[in-house]
């Protein structure tokens, strides 16, 4: 029995899958499955932490804030990260605790609501680059952007006008030291969901910003800030491709994270897509992680006995 502690950063398709409307019954669904993978690892004695993306979630609340205001107001970006954390906190919480139930292991999973602290001179604030929300018409944007100057709104790859917000770099996990205690007392948590909910802190007070983390980025720091031996960036391909989509197309195996960098540096993986978890990845190895693994959700198993997925090391000595 293993008790290394692993930090797992599951993708969108533990939520949604291609095709669907993202309904609740659907992601509680898709979470159930997602719950027997990691009830194998708990049998098997890992200690977990969970951390999970909020993208079409945070997207649906935007909408309906959309849609209902001019009955109530809209909440702030930040409002809406926490909102979302706590729903899909709560499906994972749920669906796990009742797998475990199921099998007669007595683990509890709880959920925490989680902040990330940024750099209010993260040049990012300068240059709103991740999309959120649904598509305007230009006259529609228009409006909006008289309505609320301080929205950033431009035409998005041709498919009408959203909006952008920036995404700073994750500094510190703002809860690190409670999610360790948990661990510690041997709890299945769940974290960083969304990459955390940016606040900036000046001279002892924290602020919400309008900013949007990248989880797997945010899921780095904190596995690095809670001591995880082993970081798992979970996704829907089996792993880290050169050449990808073109002649020569060729997944890595394993790889120190010095030459992942230099393919990262040559343009190898897509920005918004594979390049912020390779970047992940060396972070964690480079920070004294163990090793750091990028995988499709359906063969967690088979990755973490070195069977499949893309595996991040250090250089040997």
């Amino acid at each position: 029995m293993t008790e290394k502690l692993i930090v797992i950063a599951l993708g969108g398709n533990a939520l949604l899958q291609r095709g669907q409307r993202g309904t609740f019954g659907e992601q509680y669904q898709n979470v159930g499955t997602t719950a027997k993978k990691i009830a194998d690892l708990i049998e098997q004695g890992y200690r977990i932490v969970l951390t999970h993306g909020n993208g079409p979630q945070v997207g649906a609340t935007l909408l309906r804030h959309e849609a209902a205001k001019d009955t109530v107001p809209a909440l702030p970006l930040d409002a809406c990260g926490a909102e979302t954390q706590g729903l899909v906190g709560y499906m994972i919480q749920q669906s796990l605790r009742n797998e475990l139930k199921a099998r007669r292991i007595e683990k509890y999973v709880v959920s925490v609501v989680t902040r990330t602290i940024v750099d209010k001179h993260d040049s990012a604030f300068q240059n709103p680059t991740k999309p959120i929300g649904p598509f305007y018409s230009k006259d529609e944007a228009e409006r909006i952007v008289k309505r609320r100057p301080d929205l950033f709104i431009k035409e998005d790859a041709g498919r009408g006008y959203r909006r952008f917000v920036p995404s700073p770099d994750p500094k510190i996990i703002a809860e690190r030291f409670a999610i360790k205690a948990l661990v510690d007392a041997g709890f299945v948590v769940v974290a960083c969901g969304g990459g955390g909910i940016p606040i900036i802190e000046e001279d002892g007070h924290a602020t919400g910003v309008e900013a949007v983390i990248d989880k797997d980025l945010a899921g780095q720091r904190l596995a690095t800030l809670i001591g995880a031996e082993v970081f798992v960036i979970l996704t829907d391909v089996p792993g880290a491709y050169i050449n990808y989509g073109a002649a020569g197309q060729e997944m890595i195996s394993e790889i120190t994270s010095g030459r992942l960098r230099n393919y990262l540096n040559q343009g190898h993986f897509k920005e918004g897509s594979m390049a912020p978890k390779v970047e992940a990845s060396i972070r964690f190895v480079e920070s004294g992680g163990e090793r750091a693994i990028i995988a499709d959700l359906g063969s967690l198993i088979e990755a973490l006995e070195n069977r499949t997925g893309t595996h991040v090391v250090a250089p040997k000595a």
